[in-house]
Order: structure tokens, then sequence, then C-alpha cells
């Protein structure tokens, strides 16, 4: 994977680059676009915490599509759990249930979601894309009767404080985003279940043979995107400060997205929190940019696609290349 040159030293090869520095160079180079095309749109008081904020409901979807697709997997009802979490935790408050349970309610909501995808996939033997497809649409149905297709407001003083509010200067959104990614990171790193679901990615087969239980794992993998969409949920309720029977829709291609460009690939087994943080902050990026350029959002929708169609060609012939 890297080529001689004249003096006896290797040069790396455009693989080992692309995994080592592509996400972080797509990150400097859309900055520089950015700043280039205008700068007085993209960093100010107002523009930097309102790109932060944009991100953190990307990185929070996008770390449950990591462990989905870690596991050479998908999960496209991540949007619509968001959704549909956030929907539910809407009406317990405007029912009187009181912030802080309403939210930890909203959250194992969106655990059991995330559980019934895992079983579905595992009882049912078909790809979690499939599965995941139509639950995605039982959801957003879901979310159209409880709602009676109307947007639901009215929270208490409480929530909404607390979801705009900053801690040193660093949005509440962020600061949660960025636990979950610790705690993702964490997990992956030192935790055997996390190193064994990316064995299970790199070779379901041999893992199995090693002795890790598939079946338990992919529970695992789907319970987590379940969470990490409910809470991606309840801070998307916090920003827009109203539940919307068609909340989170789309929002599954941003989470591809992010995890593809932050470095995870399609093919599994291989990727790293931090490139989906950083890929979580390249889509709030380019979303705020098209904004700030006044580009219309349908615009934005073929960048998303171009980008995830160009990262994982890339991931591809990477691969290719190293096999």
């Amino acid at each position: 994977m890297s080529k001689k040159i004249e003096n006896g030293n290797t040069m790396p090869s455009f693989g080992v680059l692309w995994q080592k520095y592509g996400t972080i160079g797509i990150f400097l180079l859309l900055l520089a676009v950015l700043m280039i095309a205008k700068p007085s749109s993209i960093f100010n008081a107002d523009s930097i915490p309102q790109i932060l904020k944009q991100s953190a409901v990307n990185i929070l979807l996008a770390l449950g599509e990591f462990f989905a697709i870690l596991i050479a997997g998908i999960d496209l009802s991540v949007g619509a759990v968001a959704g549909l979490v956030g929907m539910l935790t809407a009406v317990m408050m405007v029912h009187g249930v009181p912030v802080v349970p309403a939210i930890i309610l909203g959250i194992l909501l969106g655990t059991l979601m995330g559980l019934c995808n895992g079983l579905l996939v595992n009882k049912t033997g078909l790809h979690p894309f499939i599965i995941t497809l139509g639950t995605q649409s039982i959801f957003q149905g879901a979310m159209l009767v409880i709602s009676d297709s109307r947007n639901i407001y009215g929270f208490p003083v409480l929530f909404s404080n607390a979801m705009s509010a900053s801690i040193f200067m660093i949005p509440v959104p962020v600061i949660i985003a960025l636990i979950a990614a610790a705690i993702c990171a964490f997990f992956t790193i030192k935790c055997k279940a996390g190193r064994n679901i990316y064995a299970l990615g790199g070779n379901q087969e041999a893992a199995w043979y090693s002795g890790v239980n598939v079946k338990l794992h992919t529970l695992l993998v789907f319970m987590i995107s379940g969470t990490c969409a409910g809470i991606a949920g309840i801070v998307l309720l916090g920003r827009v400060g109203a539940a919307a029977p068609t909340a989170g829709t789309g929002y599954e291609t941003y989470a591809i997205a992010a995890t593809i460009i932050g470095g995870t690939s399609f093919m599994g087994g291989k990727g790293k929190i931090a490139g989906v943080v950083i890929g979580g902050m390249i889509i709030g990026l380019i979303n705020y940019g098209m904004t700030a350029l006044t580009i219309p959002s349908s615009y934005q929708k073929i960048v998303m696609g171009a980008l995830i169609i160009i990262s994982v060609a890339i991931d591809h012939l990477v691969a290719k290349a190293r096999n």
C-alpha cells in the first residue's frame, strides 16, 4: 500500500492517506471554500453556535448508524426513531409528566424501538436494510397517528431553557453529543463487546467460530442505534421548539453520510468514533453553509447523495486495491 521513492523511503499510497486524513481533509477543504465564498456568514458570534447545534443532532444519529454499519448492516429508521421519540416526549410533557422522567422515558422508548429492529433482524434473517426500511415507515405512520398530523408545542419552560442554554459558551446539545460520543468511544475501545462488534463486522463467520454470540451483538448494535436516535430526537425537539409529525424525515441520509464521510467502511469492521464526530460536523457545516449562501434546500440533498456515493466508491476502491 505504499510506493518507493528514489531515496529508499516509502511514500504512503492514496488509500493510506485517505484512511488517515480523508475526513479531516474534507472538513478543512469545506471550511476553506465557505470562508472564501462568504466568510462573514460562517465565522461570527451567531453562526458558530448554530453550526454546532445543527451538528449535534447529526453526530448523535451518526453514532447509532456507526454501529449498524460497523457490522456491515444499516439502520434506515434512525430519523423516524428520533422523530417518534421527540413526539412521544412532547406528548408526555404537555400532559403533565415532569421534564426529567419524560426525557428518560423517551430515551428508553428509543432503545425499545432499536430492540424491535434487532429482534426482527435476528428472527427473520433478513438484511437490516429491509427491516429498518419497514420500521421506518411504521414509526413515521405512528407519528402521524399520535399527533393527528398536527404540531405539538407548549413544553415546560425548564425544558426549553435547558436545551437552549450554554455551559462555558458550549451549547447544551453539543455537550450531550460529545458525552454520547465519549461513551461510545470508550465502549468500542475498552469493552469486550465493542471489540466483538468490530470482529463481527470484519468477518461474521470467523467471529462466530471465535465464540462471539452473533445474534446478541446484533441486538446490542440496534439497541445502541435506537438509544442514540432517541437522544437525538429530544435534542431536535429542544432545538425546533415543537414536535412536528414529519420530524426526522430524511435525517437517516445525514446520519449515513456523516458515518461514511467519517471513515467508517460500508463493508463493515472499520471505523472510529472520532471520525464520525467530524463527519457529523461536516454535515452540519454543509447544511449551514448552503443556507448562508442562499442555496435551496433541495440542492442540499443532491450534495448529500453525491458525498455518500463518492465516499463509498473511494472506500470500495481502497479495499479493492488492498486486496
